[in-house]
Formats: structure tokens, C-alpha cells, sequence
């Protein structure tokens, strides 16, 4: 398969094999009217798979929605046809209208006004809980 060289743009690389479409999904990528290409289950020397996504447009990205996924997620921001600069998102310490509270009795779901917010529990283990009800948040 051959997928075309990026002049001007980024390139999301190490997403975990299988998460690729719904990080497409939850950055809104099928909004843009450029090309954008998601390569799933592309082999990894690091881990078995992976999914990678080019972007031939430069964009600002929410890297909080990428270090939540995994903080082993690597952007790269290509100008020329070189990668000028190589971003790798933290762990985001607080999550707002990222992610969503399932819990029926929080108030979030009768206050619709309120954020969803959640924060970081348990950094090894990534778990975050919503800051009304203590929901642990469910994986993307």
C-alpha cells in the first residue's frame, strides 16, 4: 500500500491497534476537508500493531484526548516535507467534556449546564473519576 508523502501537516503515530478510529472520531478529523488517511493494524516494532493517521493539514490538536488514549502516542508536525517538531502528550491531569459520566444519579445528568469533569485517581493505572460522583471514567 502506498499512502502519499505530507508536505505540510501531522502525522499521529503509536495508536494503539485499534483505537485509531475512534480517536478519528473524537478529534473530529471527518470534519476537514483535506485529505486524511487512517492506516489500521500497520506493523510496529514496538508493539505487535498499530494505527497511525496523516493529516495533510496543520491543526491544532487536543493532546489531553491523546495522553488519555495513551501518553505513548507521538505527533509529528511535518512543514516541507520534514518533521520539524515531535510532540508526545502527557497524562492529562484533569479531563473536561472529554469524556462523559455513565452514572445515572450524577448530577450531570440532571444539570446538563455542568461539565463533565474528571481527574487523574491513579496515574499508573490511568484511572480517572468524575470530581460529582466519583464514577471511574470508562476507557475510550
Amino acid at each position: 500500500m502506498i499512502v502519499g508523502k505530507i508536505d505540510n501537516g501531522i502525522v499521529i503515530d503509536h495508536i494503539p491497534a485499534g483505537k485509531g478510529m475512534e480517536l478519528f472520531t473524537d478529534l473530529k478529523l471527518d470534519k476537514l476537508d483535506c485529505h486524511v488517511v487512517l492506516i489500521k493494524n500497520a506493523d510496529s516494532k514496538k508493539h505487535a500493531k498499530k494505527d497511525i493517521i496523516k493529516v495533510n493539514e496543520t491543526l491544532d490538536l487536543n493532546y489531553d484526548i491523546l495522553g488519555f488514549i495513551d501518553p505513548n502516542i507521538t505527533v509529528n508536525i511535518i512543514k516541507n516535507g520534514e518533521v520539524i517538531e515531535k510532540v508526545c502528550p502527557t497524562v492529562p491531569e484533569v479531563l473536561v467534556n472529554l469524556i462523559f459520566c455513565k452514572n445515572p444519579r450524577c448530577i450531570t445528568t440532571t444539570e446538563q449546564e455542568l461539565p463533565h469533569e474528571f481527574r487523574l485517581t491513579d496515574r499508573e493505572n490511568g484511572i480517572y473519576r468524575c470530581i460529582y460522583c466519583e464514577t471511574k471514567a470508562e476507557s475510550v
